[in-house]
């Protein structure tokens, strides 16, 4: 045998392991088993792991069921884990066999390893048991829901943190663009006005929103599952341990967690994922809408509508000398695009669950971190390097506005719709502005009351249409 493998042994016989890897020969057999996307497993899902191993050993001792020498050693070396140490020895691709037997198992072989170390044993002659110890109490099947759970948790803040700035950074924005009246669109042509302020005051109040949903959704993945161990039954496990363990979690994560009123539910259903995934969607959906309102916003310069003018951040063609592409909207579109694209699967994963199991968590897992992990980096950069600099050009924005015909709309309490559109035909052939048309007609006595026996005056007409920002306050233009 090489001096850089060792064997190892489970219950299906021996395995050559890398001489200095913690793991052993299941994380071994996974590893060759499954060379699928190179992929690791995400930070969230090792930490989440590793408490669940701090939590168990803590418990199981304090419950006189494990010596207390191993499982000071095991509450350690999960510490460990959970400090980011042995990153490099969680090595089994997302793409696993089903449940996360290999990945629960990569945890219980690097965490029995290092606290073998810790009380002073070596590599390969283990005296902290992987599936006895470091195991004790759990299954895979009720530790990876509660890792699932545990490691959307512990990014929650951070993720509700980002999305809070962000709301507040369009928020800032809406203030400072108040002042700017400008055509309002719709199927994306030609609309009465609005203010540049209100179409931001939109975007924040939205995004504000989709974090709400985020925080409810979040809120039901605070029910541990942990303590079902194998089908929901609490076999092998003792009748004090699931409380204990939602109370030790608790503590260790500083997370607020709740006890489970039917742990079948809770190990069978993942409809909590589901809905925690689909209310990162639902702000994926929203961000793609903004996203793109700002490439129009500021498309051109010189064709297009450049009413915004978003933050000059690299060159944006290797071709064409001074071009400036909206990019970081581009960033955030494909984000948005690629958290839907996991939303997909998550969504596909949680129904294929059968009976007592569901067998695809490993890829629930997965895509949920990284949803999260997209959705934080995607939207602080987004808010940091487009939003807080954007600038308005108000001058463009004025400028649409008075050849936009559609303000005959504030015109209708006065000389009716039909009436209105033959202006906007008449201006649009003329190329004139619709008020100036109207004024003409009112002068020459060709323009009726609607509901009033009278001529319309051109006073009447320039008082309506004089001042636009009355257009976008609602109510009737007298």
């Amino acid at each position: 045998m090489s001096d850089s493998l060792r064997i190892e042994k489970d219950s299906l016989g021996e395995v050559r392991v890398p001489a200095n890897a913690l793991y052993g020969a299941q994380t071994q057999r996974a590893v060759e088993n499954f060379p699928i996307s190179g992929l690791k497993p995400w930070r969230a899902f090792i930490w989440s792991m590793a408490a669940i191993k701090r939590a168990a050993a803590d418990v199981n001792q304090a419950l006189g069921l494990l010596d207390e020498d191993k499982a000071e050693a095991i509450s350690k070396a999960a510490a460990e884990v959970m400090d980011g140490k042995w990153e490099d020895q969680f090595v089994v691709d997302p793409f696993q066999a089903g449940a996360g037997t290999s990945h629960n198992m990569n945890v219980n072989e690097v965490i029995a390893s290092r606290a073998t170390q810790l009380l002073g044993g070596e590599l390969g002659k283990n005296l902290v048991n992987p599936n006895d110890h470091v195991n004790m109490a759990q299954s895979t099947n009720d530790t990876i829901p509660t890792a699932i759970r545990l490691g959307c948790l512990w990014r929650l803040d951070e993720l509700l943190n980002v999305v809070d700035g962000l709301a507040a950074a369009l928020a800032t924005k809406a203030k400072e663009f108040d002042h700017i009246v400008k055509s309002g669109r719709t199927h994306l042509q030609d609309a009465v006005p609005v203010r540049l302020g209100q179409e931001f005051g939109g975007y924040a109040k939205a995004v504000a929103r989709d974090g709400e949903r985020i925080r409810r959704a979040g809120d039901s993945l605070r029910r541990m599952p942990i303590g079902g161990t194998a089908t929901g039954t609490g076999l092998n496990a003792h009748p004090e341990y699931h409380a204990r363990m939602v109370k030790r979690l608790s503590e260790i994560t500083g997370l607020e967690l709740q006890t489970s009123d039917n742990l079948f539910e809770s190990m069978q259903s993942l409809a909590d994922a589901a809905d925690f995934s689909a209310s990162m969607r639902t702000l994926a959906l929203t961000m793609i809408r903004i996203a793109n309102d700002f490439r129009l916003l500021a498309s051109g310069p010189s064709t297009g509508l450049d009413e915004l003018r978003l933050p000059i951040l690299q060159p944006g063609s290797s071709i064409m000398p001074g071009k400036v592409n909206p990019v970081m909207a581009e960033m955030t579109d494909m984000a948005m695009f690629h958290v839907i694209g996991c939303d997909t699967t998550v969504a596909l994963a949680v129904q294929a669950g059968q009976l007592e199991l569901n067998v695809m968590m490993p890829i629930i897992a997965h895509d949920l971190f990284e949803m999260m992990q997209v959705m934080i980096g995607s939207l602080r950069t987004f808010t940091e390097k487009c939003v807080v600099g954007l600038t308005a050009n108000k001058e463009k924005a004025e400028g649409w506005l008075a050849r936009n015909a559609i303000i005959i709309t504030a015109l209708n309490p006065l000389i009716g719709y039909q009436a209105g559109a033959a202006l906007v035909k008449q201006a649009l052939k003329d190329d004139r502005t619709v008020g100036e048309v109207a004024a003409e007609k009112a002068t020459a006595g060709e323009l009726k009351h609607v509901s009033e026996d009278r001529e319309v005056s051109a006073e009447e007409i320039k008082k309506a249409l004089g001042d636009l920002r009355k257009l976008t306050e609602g109510g009737i233009v007298k």
